[in-house]
């Protein structure tokens, strides 16, 4: 019986995902339905390819998801986060496998009971990061382990940057995933532990406190704390450990200026401006800073003073490059902050036809053997191929399709929520990216 993909989500990120699916399905002899609001973009992709088709979906249409899922034997949902459940809910309800890329929330893990006595498979966490992060740091684990070495440290730090021959901006950064979730980045406060000590940075510190990273070839990046470093000990059998850390790659510079929005409050995504439909860029950040005080002085001096920042330093020139310093209409109404930031920071910071994005991901681990101490460090960087086939593409999408894969050939065995940190998922994975160029570096040495 011919075996079916529904793949729910045809935006940028999934283009990889799409054409690798396309090429297992004619060798494999797979059915493959995507859906999207739109799909007019693959009109040209599925063309002469009879075992593929594409359809106008919405999710929030009962009827509709319930259709399409009946006539699949694996989901993969790249749709935003707040739709899996209502994905899975369904799947359940038809015994249909879940693949996602996304962080296993809650709500999800609340139906791993229900998923295991229906014998179904909700497999989460299967991309970037989360997913490639985890399958090679069990590997590292594993190897270290299999030594019989003890964990003493472990960090993890993962970027979605711009690649260096397109890296013409001050910031050095584009967007290669949701801007909403770089805008929002952070909120909260972050947890790690460091030398046994448990560490907390509250939001309007962490862009203050960063750890640089080097990377041979690469040059030296800087790093931000995750939300949450801690709630994958378990997973990664690391309970004990007494450093453990994963964190956000940029290139350096930046967490300073984006320091600066936080301060001013421009990423705060929890009330409507009363006025935004008359803002310009310059009266929007004009609306964040007290009244002149004494002597009147211009809006940069303010802003600077404000800021503590000098007048001709880094950066107020990465802010007057976004065009925050300008007048232009802004054109937005009904927007929070965090909107506004994200419509302004859009129009600098996409990618343009011919740009690469890049993925840079390291770990960091040390451990003792034999009384000695090790330090090993595992790094991939991933160039993409341009706007459309980009770096985040690929390794978000190739993993997420080659566990589909695993699981329509009857390899995959485990039921209920679950991600990849088993060998029987992360060593197959690992060794088919290979064949892709996304293969870690190691570096060993004792300390």
């Amino acid at each position: 019986m011919t075996k079916k993909i529904l793949l729910l989500g045809a935006g940028r990120s999934a283009a990889v995902l799409i054409n690798y699916l396309l090429e297992q399905a004619a060798k494999e002899g797979w059915e493959i339905t995507i859906g999207d609001t739109s799909v007019h973009h693959l009109q040209t992709v599925l063309a002469e390819k009879p075992f593929a088709s594409a359809i106008v979906f919405d999710v929030q249409q009962a009827n509709q998801l319930a259709t399409e899922v009946a006539k699949a034997d694996v989901v993969i949902s790249l749709l935003p986060a707040l739709f899996h459940e209502l994905v899975a809910q369904v799947c359940l309800q038809q015994r249909k496998h879940l693949l996602t890329a996304s962080y296993v929330s809650p709500a999800m893990q609340r139906l791993h009971e229900e998923a295991l006595q229906k014998g179904v498979l909700i497999l989460m966490e299967s991309g970037l990061d989360p997913g490639i992060d985890h399958m090679s740091a069990m590997a590292a684990l594993e190897k270290i382990r299999q030594q019989g070495g003890r964990l003493l440290s472990f960090k993890s730090f993962t970027g979605g940057l711009v690649a260096p021959e397109s890296d013409t901006n001050p910031w050095h950064y584009m967007f290669t995933w949701n801007p909403r979730n770089v805008v929002l980045a952070g909120q909260g406060t972050a947890r790690y532990i460091q030398d046994g000590n448990y560490k907390y940075i509250p939001y309007h510190q962490l862009f203050l406190r960063t750890e640089k990273v080097k990377v041979a070839g690469y040059g030296t990046f800087e790093s931000y704390a995750n939300r949450d470093s801690l709630s994958y000990r378990k997973h990664y059998n690391l309970q004990d450990i007494p450093t453990m850390l994963r964190g956000t790659l940029r290139k350096e510079g930046y967490s300073a200026a984006w320091h600066a929005f936080v301060q001013l409050g421009l990423t705060d995504d929890t009330y409507v401006l009363d006025n935004a439909e008359k803002l310009t860029k310059r009266s929007f950040l004009e609306s964040f800073l007290p009244p002149p005080a004494g002597e009147e002085t211009s809006l940069e001096q303010r802003l600077c003073a404000y800021l503590a920042i000098p007048e001709q330093g880094e950066v107020i020139q990465k802010l007057a490059w976004l065009g925050l310093l300008s007048d232009e209409p802004i054109d937005m109404p009904h927007a929070t902050p965090a909107q506004v930031l994200e419509k302004i920071l859009k129009e600098k910071w996409s990618l343009s036809p011919g740009d690469k994005d890049m993925i840079v991901m390291q770990h960091q681990f040390v451990y003792e053997l034999a009384e000695k101490q090790y330090q090993l460090i595992s790094s991939l960087v991933v160039l993409g191929e341009n706007e459309v086939q980009t770096a985040m593409a690929k390794t978000v999408g190739l993993p997420v399709g080659i566990l589909a894969k695993l699981l329509l050939q009857g390899k995959i065995l485990y039921r209920g929520v679950v991600i990849p940190i088993h060998k029987e998922l992360y060593e197959p994975v690992l060794e088919e990216l290979q064949q892709y160029g996304i293969d870690f570096v190691e570096q060993e040495q004792a300390l």
